[in-house]
């Protein structure tokens, strides 16, 4: 729910109220009950999950864990994989096409 902010036309009252969306706006000072105006203000904003500061960067442990990532990235690559690939490529290259048969002949 929202916080809004009122202050007093009257006694200059500064208060805030936590109020729903559908909730009527406050129109009396809880001071003096004099007439009140809503205030701007700026919202209190929270960032949440991963790539912010708090969360990822504070810790030491957060910090050697980031380093030993980017060195796993940075490694060489998968050589099984490749060798895989190229005997792969090698195989059917060699193949030859296979011959009829002399029952497929007649």
């Amino acid at each position: 729910m929202p916080i809004y902010e009122y202050q007093c036309e009257v006694c200059g009252h500064h208060f805030e109220v936590i109020q729903k969306f559908s909730e009527e706006p406050v129109t009396s000072c809880v001071a003096c009950t004099g007439p009140v105006r809503r205030v701007l203000s700026a919202p209190a904003l929270v960032f949440k999950g991963t790539g912010w500061y708090v969360n990822d960067y504070a810790s030491p442990e957060r910090k050697k864990a980031l380093e030993g990532e980017k060195k796993g990235a940075d490694g060489p690559p998968d050589t099984s994989s490749n060798e895989r690939k190229a005997e792969a490529e090698k195989g059917t290259s060699d193949q030859q096409p296979p011959r009829p048969s002399s029952s497929d002949q007649d």
